[in-house]
């Protein structure tokens, strides 16, 4: 039987002074995902390079409603380490959200 699950993806163009911070910091085991394993709904993250030096993540969770209930929930724990790494980037773009589904 099927299932689906939630994804969130960002596009980050990095300083390039900055990048081994912002791989540490949005990387699968970064700050960013020690603050979304408070919710037992996060599963992962993942996060990519392209050959332009731009990176990709994607954040999976088991559904929309666990995602924004993550966001009410952590509010200031997210805006505190946003802005954290907002002199990380040059540019932040935020791709877009998708249910994919698992066979």
């Amino acid at each position: 039987m099927a299932h689906s699950t939630f994804i969130i993806l960002w596009k980050f163009r990095v300083k390039k002074e900055s990048i081994p911070q912002f791989e540490k910091i949005y990387g699968p085991h970064g700050e960013w995902a020690r603050l979304f394993q408070k919710s037992k709904s996060y599963i992962g993250t993942e996060l990519y390079k392209d050959a332009t030096g731009s990176y990709l993540t994607v954040d999976e969770w088991v559904s929309r409603e666990a995602y924004e209930k993550f966001k009410e929930d952590f509010v200031q724990e997210y805006r505190s380490l946003d802005a954290k790494c907002e002199d990380l980037t040059e540019e932040e773009i935020f791709i877009g959200s998708t249910v994919r589904s698992i066979p």
